[in-house]
């Protein structure tokens, strides 16, 4: 069941999202983030609610996560006269940024994170005595992050449990259920399956057949509530895998090239099937350490 703790600035003035020439913005941050949200500058306020959101799920604010890389920017932005101190931009006034939690078989949460409904950061977190967690890769580029890194994380003690690939499958239904599937989730799926169950061809009626004609069912769909999701299709996934095995490096590497081949941009789906892959990959490593 998903917990979630939306956050949003009260009683401060919004930008009007236009900025000056040579702000940072969120799409110069995430670039995973499109539409009207990706051209507005990271303000002060967004930052602060951001971190505030981190602090109640986490009880800090991550080291190069979300809430880190905004502050930065937000920085940036005030120092040159583009953004006010006590301003917020106008989707995030409105919208909120929410952190949710998802549980996930074997003992954890996907942990993910969203200014104005879109995902920016994404954390797969174990029910240790120390909460810690282990780093996803959501995204995160920009002032205060490395290109394509996530938030530092940890995970300790010698005894885990393996995180499998219908297991990590399953997390997709959960942190990403309501998307419609496209091609790119229908090849990383595809991928996934035959990692899973090592066969060249698709178990017919498996996920990966489900997946290919959804895919190509919602490309002729006049609406998204018309499409089938990724929540269809992964919905008990370990079950319906004729075959399953813990998640390792090669497997999430082998997923997320399949993923990015197919979408239009080269990146993965924030909280899709190669982040989730990629998050059971770091856990089942257990090699991430509290900075």
């Amino acid at each position: 069941m998903s917990q979630e703790q939306p956050r949003r600035p009260s009683g401060h003035e919004e930008t009007s999202g236009g900025g000056e020439q040579g702000a940072v913005r969120y799409g110069d941050v995430f670039p995973a983030v499109s539409g009207g949200l990706a051209e507005k500058p990271v303000a002060p306020q967004d930052a602060a609610t951001m971190q505030s959101a981190e602090n109640l799920v986490f009880g800090q604010t991550l080291k190069g996560g979300p809430a880190a890389a905004m502050q930065s920017a937000a920085t940036a932005n005030e120092r040159m006269g583009a953004v006010g101190h006590d301003q917020a931009t106008d989707a995030t006034a409105v919208q909120g940024v929410t952190v949710s939690e998802t549980r996930v078989p074997g003992g954890g949460r996907i942990v993910t994170e969203f200014v104005a409904g879109q995902a920016v950061g994404q954390y797969l977190a174990r029910d240790d005595d120390d909460g810690a967690a282990a780093t996803a890769g959501g995204g995160i580029a920009g002032p205060g992050a490395g290109a394509g890194g996530g938030a530092s994380a940890g995970v300790a003690g010698k005894d885990i449990t393996k995180v499998t690939i219908g297991e990590a499958l399953e997390a997709t239904a959960l942190a990403a259920g309501d998307a419609p599937v496209e091609r790119s989730d229908a090849a990383a799926i595809q991928a996934a399956e035959a990692r899973a169950t090592g066969l060249d061809a698709n178990v017919p009626g498996g996920l990966a057949a489900q997946a290919q004609s959804a895919a190509a069912a919602n490309s002729w769909a006049w609406g998204d509530e018309d499409k089938a999701t990724l929540g269809d299709v992964l919905a008990n996934a370990t079950a319906r895998l004729v075959a399953d095995k813990p998640v390792e490096s090669a497997d999430a590497l082998g997923v997320a090239g399949a993923e990015n081949r197919n979408r239009n941009d080269g990146t993965a789906r924030p909280g899709g099937v190669a982040a989730s892959m990629a998050a059971a990959a770091r856990l089942n490593r257990n090699e991430a350490v509290w900075e």
